[in-house]
């Protein structure tokens, strides 16, 4: 690897996207790792709206980035890169699903059981275990797990918008399904997790503060004293 083709590991690239595809084409391995970077959390949480693992929905983002970046004189220049490479994502997940299920549409709603551990954080992005971050980690994995339960043509509409951050009518688009199909997803998959989280964390509100134990007694010890009630060998303190 030439030296140019080297970036630190915590710089970010400043070019725009144009240009990092201009220097993908001259074969840049530093605008290929930048282009990745950039698009790695958005076309996971797309392909993981799809696939029913995070191994899967990895290994379809890879497939998009080799068939993207090895096809890149097929990319015409007046569409956005992100544009383009999320329509492939869609066609690798697809395409992979079509394999696995071949009766099946990928865009049929189908309810499938979800583990706890099938979640959609994008490998690598865990956050250090500090008290405030175990919070964060506790809180997230609680609204992955519920997204993840989501039918898949919920899940995906879902993720587009409030994960990747697509318009609505790009995701019609993407998806060429009508612009009012898409708004009902969406709504049917806000109000499935509201459903969803509040059953979770119904009943859990009693546990929360906890006051027992050794802080409870010390407190009845503290208030007693306060008092100053008899001994109960009857001589006062």
């Amino acid at each position: 690897m030439n030296e140019r083709d080297k970036l630190p590991e915590d710089s970010h690239d400043e070019r725009s996207e144009a240009a990092l595809v201009a220097a993908a084409r001259l074969h840049d391995q530093a605008a290929v790792r930048e282009l990745i970077r950039r698009l790695n959390g958005r076309l996971f949480r797309i392909a993981r709206g799809l696939m029913p693992s995070d191994a899967e929905a990895e290994e379809v983002v890879q497939e998009a980035y080799l068939s993207a970046f090895t096809h890149l004189d097929g990319f015409r220049d007046e569409a956005r890169f992100s544009t383009w490479i999320t329509r492939i994502t869609l066609n690798c997940a697809g395409m992979r699903l079509r394999k696995q299920r071949p009766a099946q549409a990928y865009d049929t709603v189908v309810e499938t059981p979800v583990r706890s551990a099938d979640l959609l954080l994008f490998p690598g992005t865990e956050a250090e275990p500090t008290e405030a971050a175990i919070s964060r980690m506790q809180t997230r994995a609680l609204i992955e797990a519920a997204v993840a339960e989501l039918p898949p043509e919920l899940r995906l509409v879902f993720l587009m918008h409030e994960a990747a951050g697509l318009e609505l009518r790009d995701i019609a688009h993407d998806l060429s399904l009508p612009l009012g199909t898409v708004k009902t997803r969406l709504m049917r998959a806000r109000l499935r997790l509201r459903r969803t989280i509040t059953q979770r964390i119904q009943g859990g509100f009693e546990a929360i503060f906890p006051f027992a134990g050794a802080r409870c007694a010390g407190m009845a010890d503290r208030v007693v004293e306060r008092l100053s009630f008899p001994r109960p060998d009857g001589q006062n303190a």
